[in-house]
């Protein structure tokens, strides 16, 4: 036992410096639950609010992608096929050709282009019926519970569907880039979608500015609609600027790109609307995803929160026999009973934590986090997780920027989360003793910029712990966040996923 008046030791020595970084000003008349534990000895070295519930924001992925991982296992793929029913008599088709998908958020312009080519490779030449999308594998309710109305147009908000498409490899499904060139000096600037669609129609009120000037450009699509407005203004002589835009109807978006494909191979088609295929359809081409093991790398480090909503889905249809959140969810506290939790004391009505609504405590984050390092799967879930301060975005995703050149640099892995008001940092850290311990911090209810300073000077703290010998630091420096060259700048409530800087 320590002297009266000395500094205290060991695990009171990390609690003092814990207590001392929470009691920052910003976080007054706010939640702040914190819970840090030693998987080794069940031990609970720090707790603060831990049983009360607060929004997660993403720290929800946390819950998803464990659950999806028991529900579907590491190995599932989502399939995509084009069928039909109709007879070929010589280079025509009698009928209809459908385009059909189960969720597959990683199919790209050139897959579908290679679906195509398989088709023609089958003969034919004309499709006297249409082209069709059966997305009848999921439910058709496009957007979350508690969604922002305002959030629409952006890619973090993308509309969710059986069929879809992804402009790039970070696989934001239900998007299409939006590129801005300049042109002249004072003449609108060129305007084009990537890949080329015609479910979205561009307004463009852009003009070319001066040389060497800096961009501001602006995208947003029309509330429930297609029009996309395109305003502000590229420097002459500039690199284009690329931002996103989400669609009205991915399977309308998915069966515009891949009629443009069919047509590049010879293959006359006519766009006819939706329709499931028939009982019985033949294959004509088919695609499998990568399986889910390898997608809980973009899904996780960029914090993709379509993928976890589409994996909610495809819980409920594989599981229950139905392509929707009510079912999916109810899988969801399925799997999460099974991995230690207490669905009871928490709420979940979306997958990414898109939703104000979702509840969680952040002990039950803790014992997930513990529990799942004895799962088959928890290498590849494990490995999946940002990694502070590393800066390939595939390995430190949102965390590439934070905590560089600290002791918790390459070595937490934890999930980030943040809305208005709400940031959160939950995952594993290896201590100086050697000690591997899970924690979960969660903030609510800041009016301040997002205090996300004080979940990295934790993390550190916890780095530095050495256990028994452990003496108090007080609160430890933070570096500044990196902003890579070239990225947005993120600020204020905005963690770099919101804004693709990550």
């Amino acid at each position: 036992m320590a002297p009266t008046g000395a500094a205290p030791t060991g695990p009171d020595a990390l609690r003092a410096d814990l207590d001392e970084i929470l009691a920052d000003p910003r976080l007054d008349g706010s939640h702040a639950g914190v819970v840090v534990r030693d998987p080794a000895t069940d031990e609970v070295l720090y707790s603060r609010q831990a049983a009360a519930r607060a929004t997660p924001a993403s720290n929800a992925k946390l819950l998803t992608s464990a659950a999806a991982l028991e529900a579907l296992g590491p190995d599932y793929e989502f399939r995509t096929e084009v069928v039909t029913g109709a007879q070929q008599v010589g280079p025509v088709l009698l009928g209809d050709l459908h385009l059909r998908g189960t969720g597959d958020p990683t199919v790209l312009a050139a897959d579908y282009d290679r679906l195509a080519e398989q088709v023609a490779a089958s003969g034919i030449r004309v499709v006297q019926g249409g082209l069709r999308t059966d997305d009848t594998w999921l439910d058709d309710v496009p957007l979350g519970t508690g969604w922002a109305w305002d959030d629409e147009p952006y890619y973090y908000s993308a509309r969710i569907s059986a069929l879809t498409a992804a402009p790039d490899t970070d696989f934001d499904a239900g998007t299409a880039k939006v590129l801005v060139s300049p042109t002249t000096e004072g003449q609108p600037a060129r305007v084009r979608l990537d890949p080329p669609t015609d479910v979205v129609q561009i307004d463009n009120r852009t003009t070319t500015s001066a040389p060497d000037g800096a961009p501001d450009v602006a995208v947003e699509r029309d509330h429930g609609g297609s029009r996309v407005v395109v305003s502000g203004s590229v420097p002459a002589g500039a690199e284009p600027v690329e931002d996103f835009t989400t669609v009205p109807d991915p399977s309308a978006y998915a069966a515009d790109v891949f009629a443009k494909a069919l047509a590049a191979h010879g293959v006359q088609v006519r766009n006819a609307g939706d329709g499931a295929a028939p009982d019985g359809a033949r294959v004509l081409a088919d695609r499998r995803s990568m399986p889910l093991r390898e997608l809980l790398v973009p899904f996780m480090k960029l914090s993709n929160n379509g993928h976890a909503e589409v994996l909610i889905k495809a819980m409920g249809r594989e599981v229950r026999g139905e392509g929707g959140w009510a079912a999916g969810l109810e899988v969801l506290d399925e799997k999460l009973r099974g991995l230690g939790l207490s669905p009871e004391v928490l709420r979940m009505v979306d997958g990414s934590g898109l939703s104000t609504m979702d509840n969680v405590p952040p002990e039950q984050l803790t014992v997930l986090l513990d529990n799942a390092r004895e799962r088959p799967w928890f290498r590849s879930w494990y490995d999946s997780l940002p990694v502070a301060g590393v800066a390939d975005r595939m390995v430190g995703g949102t965390l590439r920027n934070r905590m560089g050149g600290t002791a918790a640099e390459n070595n937490v892995h934890a999930k980030t989360g943040s809305l208005t008001g709400v940031t959160s940092l939950s995952g594993y850290v290896t201590a100086a003793n050697g000690r591997e311990l899970v924690f979960s911090v969660m903030f609510n209810d800041f009016v301040s910029d997002a205090p996300q300073d004080l979940e990295d000077a934790i993390a550190i703290r916890l780095a530095e712990y050495r256990g028994a010998d452990d003496q108090q630091r007080g609160r430890p420096p933070v570096p500044q966040q990196r902003v890579q060259q070239n990225a947005k700048v993120y600020q204020g409530d905005l963690e770099c996923s919101w804004v693709k800087a990550c």
